[in-house]
């Protein structure tokens, strides 16, 4: 090695950000084991790289004792004194035993070792990168399958979307452009991992603070998602401004807005309720697209119980309780459904006019 090396060193820290002295240490200790194989020595040894000149020098170092047992090890106060006379014993002498030929496995194991504190710190700006993405979206190219996971390209590293995290209806194929959400971020020792999904909730979310500038302004405020993806999700958003409707700034001119993160989603039917810090009006809403008549909450067992006209029971309910089930996630509250019929013609007519109120409200 030479000063050139050092100088390139040097632009390595400017370019890269590697420190040149985490790196020469670094070349130190790996020449430390490069002489010991090299040269079949047991000997305790220390190297040490002229910062100004780049030349490489080894040095054994031994113990000073009244008699020497291992000469690899050891010096005799005599010899000690030799060099010099300030010598005890217990002293630690260093001898030059830097070998002719050790240059070429230098230069060897300096590149080895640049190399791979390079690699590392790559590794490390890519983890700390996608970490601080945590929960947001990352959009990329399926470069590859291999059964358990689809491999995202995103540019600088890939993506993993396991089979289980990928929305059931959709076939994926080589060459395809997606949005996926980051669940998490692995240091392994490949490299960071970085963990997708196209089934959380939270990609919804961040579709819509996407294509709605009033959700990403924070005008509108997405309050809550329930997603069964692929099929069917509801999402309550609230306006903080009394003059923009959250519900058509979600849905968008001529929907828009809506259809495109549909499209995203494969299909995925997204019905956009409006939020109401009143539990029975929120649970009324969450049961859409069916018409509620009355609802009855029970703060202490969070029940809310709702009655419908007959002919919408089975909507209300959803497919495979589907809608029923979704409301619940998205209100928190457990929905107990029931039909006019069930309950008699009495509640029926109470909650007609209870129901008339809050339109006019």
């Amino acid at each position: 090695m030479n000063a050139d090396f050092l100088e390139a060193l040097n632009e390595l820290e400017k370019d890269r950000g590697i420190s040149s002295g985490i790196l020469i240490e670094a070349i130190e200790a790996a020449l430390i084991s490069a002489y010991k194989r090299n040269f079949n020595s047991a000997q305790n040894v220390r190297v040490e790289i002229d910062r100004l000149s780049g030349s490489i020098h080894v040095y054994a170092r031994k113990t000073v004792v009244e008699i020497p047992h291992d000469p690899r090890l050891e010096m005799s106060l005599d010899a000690a004194m030799d060099s010099s006379a300030s010598y005890r014993l217990g002293d630690i002498v260093e001898v030059e035993v830097t070998p002719r030929e050790f240059g070429r496995i230098a230069a060897q194991t300096a590149k080895q070792v640049v190399t791979q504190r390079i690699r590392e710190a790559e590794r490390g700006i890519i983890y700390n990168a996608y970490a601080d993405m945590e929960e947001d979206i990352v959009s990329g190219v399926v470069s590859r399958h291999d059964g358990r996971y689809y491999y995202v390209d995103l540019d600088r590293t890939e993506g993993l979307l396991s089979v289980s995290e990928q929305i059931p209806s959709e076939k994926l194929t080589l060459g395809d452009r997606v949005r996926a959400y980051i669940l998490r971020v692995e240091k392994t020792t490949k490299g960071p991992q970085i963990l997708l999904s196209r089934i959380h909730p939270g990609l919804l979310r961040r579709l819509l603070e996407m294509e709605v500038p009033e959700i990403y302004d924070g005008v509108v405020e997405v309050k809550a998602v329930a997603r069964e993806a692929g099929s069917r999700s509801k999402v309550a958003v609230f306006s903080h401004n009394v003059d923009v409707d959250p519900i058509g700034a979600c849905v968008g001119p001529k929907g828009m807005r809506i259809q495109s993160i549909v499209t995203e989603l494969r299909g995925e039917k997204i019905d956009v309720i409006e939020w109401s810090n009143d539990p029975a009006i929120f649970v009324a809403s969450a049961l859409s697209p069916a018409k509620v008549t009355d609802v009855e909450v029970y703060e202490s067992e969070k029940v809310a119980r709702v009655v419908v006209p007959d002919h919408q029971l089975s909507l209300a309910i959803g497919k495979e309780g589907q809608n029923a089930r979704l409301a619940a996630k998205l209100t928190g509250w457990k929905v107990d459904i029931k039909s006019e019929s069930q309950v008699g013609h009495t509640s029926s007519v109470f909650a007609e006019e209870k129901h008339d109120a809050w339109l006019q409200e």
